[in-house]
């Protein structure tokens, strides 16, 4: 019996059934939720790029800090260049013979990386770049190399390969190691079997970068299928299970060798093992699904990882050398202070003279630390630390006064003692531009601490500051530097 259109064909004023309804809403949030991940990953690497820009354009480095930190420099330019053109970077470690450069090697689909018999061919590690087309999905077939990440255009995949983590000079391959996979945004660990205690060691450590790692389970056309997945659980159930997931776990055969039958000049047949195709489409789908799910995320995540750890460096050099110049700029201070104390015989020449190399020394660390002072404010500032230092200042106001009247009267005296009173005024000079000597040394030294904290004195106050710097110095041991470079200036 045939149907009639009405009984075929819903009528235009029934309501669609709750079914519909439900599975069209359904695949709208779905539509909705995916295109919010994507602008939120696009927010998360535009807010990378500009942070990284600002941190290379404001480095506020001198042309003296610079100096020495040319590579850390040009390692922020090189992450910039890398959020810039959307690259990818990923890393091949293993020992050596597990075919690291074979497994890129079949990934890119020709031979790019060194590969042969010998011990060790990878002496440094190579790169090369994986040229990615637009392609919506990524398909289960020999194209399936061609992917893009969301939003970006055309992207670049760099993989790269480093030397065997057992080879000879094991420190410094240690050292490119860990270099290379804080740059890289995913690793790839080569095995060709069971693993051993320095192959499970050194996954550990890479495990403890924080990056996307693939354990890769490589040469499996060796083992006969009931070996083959037999190592595979032990791996997966026994090895590796506190540091990778199941998930994490790929086998390939990158350069397998398949029997075939020759035939020999003699009319025989003999079996002769060949190179065959490489199996690596699992892993190959592998690292696409991870770069389709987190690609962006992961460059943008990764960069700045990086670019954090390399301005925590930064940073910290920059500190040392401007707390090394700050030194020196405190001790030439000490000295020129002391020695214009100890020439000077006049009481208030010598107060003078000591207040003006302090405000000097003041004005020369501001500079230093890139934070604008004026004259006046200098001076503010020593009075406040002069006020606030208590003990030092105390002894040298005594020592100014008490010593430069007793070193007036000995110089004075010296013509009518036949030079006799030369040696106790030596002695007391000596004293004085000592004591002065400490005193411009913790001057300086609160300056130092004041300004590194960005012309502050933090929540502690004034007085907790100079108590701590204070209570830090060896007085004694500076006295004793003080008079011996003096005297080696003066009395030599």
């Amino acid at each position: 019996m045939t149907r009639s259109t009405s009984d075929a064909t819903p009528n235009s004023n029934q309501s669609p059934s709750p079914q519909l309804n439900y599975s069209a809403l359904d695949q709208e949030l779905d539509s909705a939720i995916f295109s919010f991940d994507d602008i939120q990953a696009e927010l998360n690497y535009k807010k990378a790029q500009n942070a990284l820009r600002d941190l290379v354009g404001n480095l506020d480095l001198t042309p003296q800090e610079r100096a020495g930190l040319e590579s850390e420099i040009e390692d922020l330019a090189t992450m910039l260049d890398k959020l810039d053109r959307s690259l990818v970077q990923i890393a091949a470690f293993g020992m050596v013979g597990r075919g690291k450069s074979s497994v890129l090697n079949a990934l890119l689909g020709k031979n790019v990386f060194e590969t042969g018999p010998l011990h060790g061919v990878t002496r440094t590690h190579q790169d090369a770049s994986w040229q990615l087309e637009n392609e919506p999905e990524a398909q289960s077939n020999a194209e399936v190399l061609r992917v893009t990440l969301p939003s970006l255009g055309n992207s670049q995949i760099q993989l790269i390969d480093t030397p065997g983590i057992d080879e000879v000079d094991g420190e410094t391959r240690e050292t490119l190691a860990r270099q290379v996979a804080r740059q890289a945004d995913l690793l790839l660990f080569i095995i060709s079997g069971d693993m051993t205690k320095v192959e499970f060691e050194a996954l550990s450590q890479l495990r403890e970068v924080g990056k996307p790692m693939l354990l890769v389970f490589n040469k499996i056309d060796q083992y006969p299928d009931a070996d083959r997945i037999a190592i595979y659980h032990k791996i997966r159930d026994e090895r590796v299970r506190e540091l990778l997931s199941p998930d994490e776990i790929v086998m390939v055969a990158a350069s397998p060798l398949v029997a075939q039958a020759v035939r020999r000049p003699d009319g025989t047949r003999t079996v002769q093992r060949q190179p065959g195709t490489p199996q690596v489409m699992d892993l190959k789908l592998k690292i696409l699904e991870i770069l389709h799910r987190e690609g962006k995320s992961l460059v943008a995540l990764n960069t700045m990882l990086y670019a954090d750890d390399v301005n925590e460096q930064l940073v910290q050099r920059k500190m040392q050398i401007r707390d090394d110049c700050a030194n020196q700029i405190i001790w030439k201070s000490v000295m020129a202070k002391a020695i214009a104390i100890a020439l000077n015989p006049l009481t208030v020449v010598d107060l003078l003279s000591g207040a003006i190399i302090d405000v000097a020394m003041i004005l020369t660390l501001s500079k230093l630390y890139g934070i604008p002072m004026t004259q006046t404010g200098a001076v503010g500032l020593l009075q406040k630390i002069a006020l606030t230092m208590g003990g030092i200042s105390a002894s040298e106001l005594l020592a100014n006064l008490g010593l430069s009247s007793l070193k007036s009267l000995l110089g004075i005296s010296a013509p009518m003692t036949g030079g006799a009173s030369l040696a106790p005024y030596l002695s007391v000079a000596l004293t004085q531009a000592g004591v002065a000597g400490v005193s411009c040394y913790g001057i300086g030294q609160v300056t130092k601490t004041y300004l590194l904290n960005g012309a502050s004195w933090g929540p502690d106050g004034p007085k907790a500051v100079v108590t701590r710097i204070l209570t830090s110095l060896d007085e004694t041991s500076i006295l004793n530097r003080i008079k011996h470079e003096l005297s080696a200036k003066l009395f030599s």
